[in-house]
């Protein structure tokens, strides 16, 4: 069950240079809640992604986490690193020169040794990747470099979880296993979460609910 309010995206418009791809876009998400947003290609909805990120400035619309309003029509903006939001990109986008362990902890180094450890090692288990601490990216599969991703992501314990197209790099049957165990994850820590992707099949399994960007709206379907 669903209790308190957590995301509050309203009356977003976006526009670039003379080609408008949202207007009026508007999503609110409970606690815990997962979402998935569909769209074509160059339908806005990664335009939108950024936008409740920070890492796109727009001037009219706001959002709001946890009761704290992070943009409203550009008079005000939080920095992305300041938003208390993970993302997880379909490139996974890990530092190759380091180690499984030291990508997990690159978000956490505010924290002593010790207790990043600790922490890696906790994320590591419930991703079901323990004890490959002191491997490297190359070393791992797709399935398990994304999910290593997700355990950086999840490590700062963020408010809210951005997946941008994040298993369209996998096959089709590695896609839906690794989908399966993030939604375990996810479900576990209570994390709300939005999930980009063009994949119908994919949204619904994924997600508690999922809408389609059409006509530069978001429309619910579920």
């Amino acid at each position: 069950m669903f209790i308190s309010v957590m995301l509050v995206v309203r009356n977003l418009t976006i526009q670039y240079q003379d080609n408008q791809v949202l207007q009026g876009f508007e999503l609110e998400l409970a606690q815990g809640e997962i979402f998935a947003l569909l769209g074509g290609s160059g339908s806005g909805k990664s335009s939108a992604l950024r936008f409740i990120a920070g890492l796109d400035e727009v001037r009219s619309g706001s959002v709001a986490l946890d009761g704290e309003l992070l943009s409203d029509n550009g008079q005000h903006q939080t920095p992305p690193e300041s938003r208390g939001m993970g993302m997880v990109f379909q490139d996974y986008a890990l530092f190759p020169h380091m180690s499984v362990e030291k990508n997990i902890a690159f978000g956490i180094d505010y924290q002593s040794k010790r207790e990043q450890q600790i922490r890696v090692k906790a994320l590591l288990s419930l991703v079901g990747l323990s004890g490959i601490e002191k491997k490297y990216p190359h070393q791992l599969s797709g399935g398990e470099q994304q999910r290593v991703a997700l355990a950086r992501a999840l490590a700062p314990e963020p408010k809210l979880l951005l997946l941008d197209e994040s298993f369209s790099n996998l096959d089709q049957k590695h896609r839906e296993v690794l989908a399966n165990q993030v939604r375990g994850v996810l479900k576990k820590t209570n994390t709300t979460a939005i999930l980009v992707t063009h994949d119908k099949a994919e949204a619904v399994a994924f997600s508690d609910r999922y809408g389609s960007i059409k006509n530069q709206r978001l429309q619910e379907e579920k």
